[in-house]
This record gives C-alpha cells, structure tokens and sequence, in this order.
C-alpha cells in the first residue's frame, strides 16, 4: 500500500461552446441516420471554435478548480499540464495555461505531464508524492484536450467518438483527522499495442517539413478500436484484481468507480467485465464524447458537483491509454 495524505481540494471544468450533435455527424461523415449514436453512444460533444485554444479552456478549468478550493492562484507552489494532446511543441501546455491565467510574472514552476489518456491519473499520482514529501503544499493539476482538429475522418468510428474540453483539480496535505488520500496506484505499459493509438507525424521521426499530400494520414489520429479492445479486454481483469488486492479494498467498496469514458459501448463491456454494478459507475459519455485525459477529472468534478461522492468515500479511477497502458487509483476523497 502507497497511502499518502493527500486531499482533493477542488474541481473545475470548461467546455466550448459549440456542440455538435450525433445527427450533424451521420451527415458529416455520409453514414445513414442513427449510425453514430449506434456506434458511439455519444450523443453530443463539444468542438472549439472562433480561436478558441487548450491553454484558454485549461485555464478556465484551473480557474474554477481554484474558486473550488477556497484558494487563489498566488497559493498555487506547482502548475502541471497533464494532456495527451499539446497546443505546440514547445513550450509544454503548462507554460502557456500559466500565461493565460494571467500569471505569467509569478514564477510558479510550470510543465507537462504526458501518459495519453492517463496523463491526469498519472499527474495525481507523482505529484501527490511531491505534496506528502513537503517540497510542494498545493498543486494545480489541469486536463486540457483539443483532439477535433487532428480526426481522420476516414477513420469514421474513431472520429465520431472525441470531444474537447478542459478540467482541472487541486491537491494539498490531509490536515490532522481528516480521512482523505491517495490510497493505492497502478500503471502498467505493454508497447506491443504502442500502434493501436497513434498519431506518426509531428515529432522527429517525421517532422512537420515532410508533410506532404502524399503523407497526410500520418499527420491525423489513428486508433484501432478492436485491437485496443481485445487487448484491454485480457489484461484489465487480473490489473484490477491486483490493485484491488494491493489497496485492501474490494469492488463493492467503492461509492463510485470514475472510467476514462472511451465509449458508451466499450464503457458497458468495461463494467459487465468487471462486475460493477450500475449505481456504482460514473457514465457521463452522452454530453461530453471521449476527452482524452481531461474525461477522468471531468468525471471526478462532475460526480463532486452532482453529489454522487461525498469526503470519506473510497472511489476508483481507471482507464486505458495509448501505448498500451493500464491504470488505476484507488481514493478516500
């Protein structure tokens, strides 16, 4: 057991405003009526628009995660971008979410954290050890996913299911009495998928130079829905049963089990899989489409908001990225 006395102190979200809805999409990608709600589950999602930037909503998200918290940003010791997608190369999201917060003369140490889907599981994880060590007190921790403007619309299942948005929460110390911590945490990487979810162009193997007609694809989002499926699908079950072992806890403990909402189908075969009943399972899906890293936080803020958790509930986050990875955290909130 890893327990750390960590406490989420607060949550936020921003959405863009535009939506768009599964019917738009049946026209947009020349399928018959009803086949994106079929295959995604989705129903509608939001798109940025009218310059609209991951920066601009990850700050948006950071600002209400701070009104949450009870705290302003000069009480902030550590600001961590933790996305799959990035506004740009360089510098890293977090430096340009600073910015946009209008704090860019505060010198709060600002920078990336990048697992894909998990980034933000994955966040909360090390810079929980970073606050239970002392060497931060509080930690603003953001999601801020743009995934519309690199869709291969030939790809029509992939490109049907991702929304934008942003979310954000803030960590600091358990005071003396309280309950709330990180309790336990798992991540695991199999590269034999590393293929599966990709997008090849971009980096230094096939820079932006070489982008031509020809090599466009490279350039877009591709993901093998099956092949991530059918691997997933093999692994998740002893992954779970051993941070279930590992954290003392079994599955009917959790007031509340928070997926990565992939899709509505691949999020009913997750909790019939794994024998989680349905008051237990966090679907928000249907208004926000899959948001990349930003869907587990935005899950979180939305099961705080709508009161399904309380402090003292033990809850699960789990979820599946690129690369093939798997995890997993088990939380008094």
């Amino acid at each position: 057991m890893q327990h750390r006395r960590v406490k989420i102190l607060g949550t936020g979200k921003h959405l863009p405003e535009k939506i768009v809805t599964d019917e738009e999409l049946d026209e947009r990608l020349g399928v018959p009526s009803g086949w994106v709600s079929k295959v995604t589950g989705v129903g509608m999602r939001h798109y940025v628009s009218g310059g609209e930037t991951s920066s601009m909503m990850g700050a948006r998200a950071a600002e209400a995660a701070l009104k949450a918290a009870g705290l302003g940003f000069s009480d902030i010791d550590c600001l961590v971008c933790t996305s799959g997608t990035k506004e740009q190369p360089l510098p890293s999201t977090a430096v340009l979410i600073q910015r946009a917060m209008g704090q860019e003369d505060s010198g709060v140490p600002a920078f990336d954290l990048d697992s894909t889907c998990l980034s933000f599981v994955t966040g909360l994880d090390v810079m929980s050890y970073m606050v239970a060590a002392g060497r931060y007190r509080h930690v603003l921790l953001v999601s801020s996913e743009i995934a519309s403007v690199g869709l291969n619309w030939a790809e029509k299942e992939s490109a049907a299911l991702f929304g934008d948005g942003a979310a954000a929460a803030v960590i600091g110390p358990a005071e003396e009495g309280e309950c709330s911590a990180i309790v336990h945490a798992s991540l695991k990487t199999y590269s034999k998928g590393a293929h599966y979810s990709e997008i090849r162009g971009g980096g230094s193997r096939l820079h932006a130079q070489q982008y031509s007609e020809q090599s466009a694809d490279s350039y877009l989002f591709h993901m093998d829905g099956q092949g991530i499926f059918r691997m997933a699908s093999r692994l998740l079950p002893e992954f779970i049963g051993e941070l279930l072992e590992k954290s003392g806890t079994r599955l009917e403990d959790f007031r509340l089990v928070i997926p990565h909402q992939g899709s509505a189908m691949a999020m009913r075969l997750l909790r019939k899989k794994l024998g989680i009943s349905e008051h237990q399972f966090l679907d928000i899906t249907r208004h926000h489409g899959n948001t990349i890293s930003a869907s587990i936080p935005m899950g979180l803020h939305e099961a705080i908001a709508s009161g399904r958790i309380s402090r003292g509930d033990r809850i699960l986050l789990i979820g599946t990225a690129a690369g093939l990875s798997l995890g997993g955290m088990v939380i008094d909130y």
